[in-house]
């Protein structure tokens, strides 16, 4: 593996969930400290500040950190684990489905249960899974023992379990858990990362929120923080190459660009922005497509309304299957993000930001 191998195995290896995103803001902090000065807000999000040659304009880079999952809600008397979701799943992608249990004890591996088909009556089997049907697995004998030796309780977080892989003849596709947003945060370093000792007019802010998952709650405190001037999120798109996928539903595909977000549930961009990043991909010959999400928001439908109106666009790196245990992305499109980004941020100065407004 090279260094962005590494680099994207660490973040999306580590655990995380909404409001438990300790582990993966210590390697965010990890990453970032070198390049710029760290602040936290109160909720939990880091900021690295790095300063250029002029303090206007200040330019938010966000990517959230959790990533989706389960709470403990309590353990029966056989030792077998009730659940509820942490952010948005379906229900149907989760029996059998590997888990990874942490509490004061250590961490403990399990897997998603549901009745066997076997035993099921043939109207039960053409039925949707409910998630209140399901259950993890943790090889406990008992209540006593996940409770007492394991140490799991009410609270306790579950994260997926997905080791990162690289797949394909090329080795430019990329397998793992959490690319919903692990891809912006790596995104986010290695911005940062490549503009340590270039010049910049302006003074860039990356940011690693938290609690996206669940309302875009970090958004909307660090970017009190942050005090943007301009905004990017960076996002993993919704990939649409896949069987059965409709071109209206998605026409979005990996290893052909990141994606321009044309509007989502929670905020429309800046046209003037949008038209910024298409002139500069243009430009440096780097693909783009667009995305166009009907349901769902991200973090820029928190920070574009701060104070009085913040220019924000957002920037995907297409995924495949994201809000399941695993999903798939392509190195250039991650990689031209990057590119993209950077060039973006060199060429934004005082008298072309306000252009936008």
């Amino acid at each position: 593996m090279d260094k962005i191998d590494l680099l994207l195995k660490d973040l999306t290896e580590t655990p995380g969930i909404s409001s438990f995103e300790d582990r993966i803001k210590g390697r965010m902090r990890y990453y970032l400290s070198p390049l710029g000065e760290i602040t936290c807000d109160k909720l939990g999000s880091i900021l690295c500040e790095k300063r250029g040659e002029s303090s206007y304009p200040r330019i938010m880079i966000a990517g959230h950190m959790d990533e989706i999952g389960f709470i403990v809600k309590y353990v029966t008397d056989e030792g077998f684990l009730k659940f509820a979701p942490i952010g948005g799943w379906w229900s149907q992608v989760l029996p059998s489905q590997r888990v990874m249990v942490y509490s004061k004890n250590g961490e403990f591996p399990g897997v998603v249960g549901s009745k066997p088909p076997h035993l099921m009556l043939p109207d039960e089997r053409e039925k949707p899974v409910k998630l209140d049907d399901l259950f993890i697995d943790v090889g406990a004998k008992n209540r006593e023992e996940a409770e007492n030796d394991f140490g799991i309780k009410p609270g306790s977080p579950v994260v997926p379990w997905s080791p990162y892989q690289v797949m394909g003849k090329d080795g430019k596709f990329l397998m793992g858990k959490a690319w919903d947003d692990r891809i912006g945060c790596a995104v986010i370093i290695r911005v940062l990362e490549d503009l340590k000792g270039e010049r910049h007019p302006n003074t860039v802010i990356g940011a690693g929120t938290v609690q996206e998952e669940v309302g875009l709650r970090g958004a909307e405190t660090s970017v009190k923080v942050a005090k943007p001037d301009i905004a990017f999120v960076v996002e993993s798109g919704i990939a649409g190459d896949t069987p059965n996928v409709k071109k209206d539903e998605s026409d979005v595909k990996l290893g052909k660009g990141p994606t321009i977000g044309m509007m989502d549930s929670s905020m429309l961009p800046n046209r003037k922005l949008v038209e910024f990043v298409e002139e500069t991909a243009r430009e440096l010959g780097i693909p783009y497509q667009y995305e166009f999400m009907l349901r769902g928001g991200e973090d820029g439908g928190r920070i574009h309304l701060y104070n009085s109106g913040v220019p924000t666009v957002t920037i995907n790196v297409p995924a495949r299957y994201i809000h399941s245990h695993t999903g798939v992305i392509h190195r250039d499109d991650f990689e031209n993000t990057v590119k993209l980004l950077e060039n973006l941020i060199k060429r934004l100065n005082a008298e072309k930001v306000l252009r936008f407004i």
